[in-house]
């Protein structure tokens, strides 16, 4: 029967290990030596089973196994290029996202070395990102794939080529704003049939400026004004059916209007 070729995964720590027969504490066996290479065959919980160089095996404490950086696996098939790399990029993530939590269930004590073992089983992922370029591991057909981006644009476009962007180096001019929008007109005063127009602000006039044109419908009262003595009788609209309304004349001449007089006058 052949042996297998060993394959070292671990070293044992500066300070040696304790070892067993089986994974019960009550079998030990010989600890091995510091730095020793080791080959990880099994999991137990927190129980490895490692193989040594001469053949010879034990269970240790697997928490306490240095791990020994591996290449990582070759692909089965040449690189190829994608035009598409989105659905890698999904599955990456998925598997990603799987391994984090597998990861993290460890490391906080939810969970032991063979939980973590059997949920990353199978799982199998791998992405460069450099810049505009990515290389992605096709698990599926076992080869590597690379993307640039360029065949993610269109094929075809009717318009021509947009705006070169900013040179290297340069910051992006911020957009221009745009203009405010119009301020909507102000709607002009109505006055709606059957309703009151709003009473007059008292307003200040100069006494030599003329008076105001004002809109009076016809059973408003007439407002009151102050006229000088001097001054012209404003025009008014005066219906056939009103009474004429009283007025005040200052007599200025030496003779009486018709009708009057004063004690003096009367035997002349």
């Amino acid at each position: 029967m052949a042996t297998p070729a060993f394959r070292p995964t671990h070293v044992v720590p500066p300070d040696g290990l304790p070892a067993w027969e089986s994974p019960d504490v009550a079998r030990p066996t010989d600890p091995l030596d510091a730095l020793l290479p080791v080959e990880l065959r099994d999991r137990r919980g927190d129980w490895a089973y490692v193989a040594c160089s001469n053949g010879w095996s034990a269970w240790v404490d697997g928490r306490l196994l240095v791990s020994v950086p591996q290449p990582p696996p070759a692909a089965g098939q040449p690189l190829a290029r994608t035009a598409d790399p989105r659905p890698l990029l999904a599955r990456a993530e998925e598997s990603l996202t799987q391994y984090r939590r597998a990861a993290q269930d460890l490391a906080e004590g939810r969970s032991d070395g063979e939980g973590f073992r059997q949920r990353t089983r199978g799982l199998r992922v791998g992405m460069v990102v450099d810049g505009e370029s990515v290389w992605l591991y096709d698990a599926e057909h076992e080869r590597w794939v690379f993307c640039d981006g360029t065949r993610l644009s269109t094929y075809a476009a009717q318009a021509g080529p947009g705006a070169a962007g900013p040179a290297s180096g340069e910051a992006e001019a911020p957009a221009p704003a745009p203009p405010p929008a119009p301020a909507p007109a102000a709607e002009p005063p109505r006055m709606v049939a059957g309703e009151k127009p709003d009473p007059e602000p008292t307003r200040v006039v100069a006494p030599d400026s003329p008076e105001p044109t004002r809109v009076v419908t016809a059973d408003e009262p007439e407002p009151t004004r102050v006229v000088r003595p001097d001054a012209p009788e404003p025009t008014r609209v005066v219906t056939p059916d009103e009474a004429e309304p009283t007025r005040a004349i200052t007599v200025t001449g030496p003779d009486e209007p018709p009708g009057g007089g004063t004690s003096g006058d009367a035997g002349r």
